[in-house]
């Protein structure tokens, strides 16, 4: 891998292409195989890996491309989505029955209830009232972290942010992203745990920075 080029590429990403979906779900599945959030919803067996690209498949397919932006550099290896606010609500109720095999299937028997209790708490926290962008998920591949790979994606997103004079909004449950969003203006606005052995996930608001 080269990550130079990987470095420059995220400095000014692409815009995903529905033949590039199924390769940026597989780089952010690499990427959260060890997301806190991740590992305590996610079923927990030899089946774990499996569902985890089915998971960000589907989620990407279903959702993230027709409503929102797959960021990526040219060459892959890492992705940031964005879904606009507006498209978050009124979803059609055949796209959420069909993604319920594969939520089942990524949680299994023992942890779906894990899945409802953390999609309510995340409903619960995130601001509504204003217009923004939605950061869903950020993740570079094993071998290209710590890099400033997923930094220079985020800045490439938030000058546009600004430019657009638009706010922003992520979650995180990873401590040491926590300052990385902080550094480019994000600030957190809740605390919660989807359940009292879930991990500790952070609600961030970012408003735009006046452009110079």
């Amino acid at each position: 891998m080269d990550i130079e080029a990987l470095r420059r590429e995220a400095e000014a990403p692409e815009t995903a292409t529905a033949a590039q979906v199924e390769a940026a779900a597989l780089d952010l599945a690499a990427a959260f195989v060890d997301d806190p959030l991740f590992n305590w919803f996610m079923r927990d067996d030899a089946r774990r890996t499996a569902a985890r690209e089915r998971f960000f498949k589907v989620i990407l397919k279903e959702a993230a491309f027709p409503d929102g932006r797959i960021r990526r550099p040219a060459g892959g290896g890492a992705a940031a989505v964005w879904i606009d606010s507006e498209n978050l609500t009124g979803q059609p109720l055949h796209r959420e029955l069909r993604a319920l095999p594969m939520l089942f299937n990524a949680t299994g028997a023992g942890r779906f209830g894990r899945l409802l209790a953390l999609r309510k708490a995340m409903d619960a926290t995130h601001p509504m009232a204003r217009p923004h962008d939605y950061l869903w998920f950020l993740g570079v591949t094993p071998a290209a972290q710590g890099h400033g790979v997923g930094s220079r994606l985020l800045q490439a997103h938030t000058s546009e942010l600004d430019a657009r004079n638009r706010a922003g909004f992520l979650e995180t449950a990873t401590p040491r992203n926590v300052p990385l969003y902080q550094r480019f203006g994000f600030q957190v606005i809740a605390e919660y745990r989807p359940g009292a052995d879930g991990p500790t996930c952070w609600a961030m608001w970012r408003d735009p920075a006046p452009v110079r």
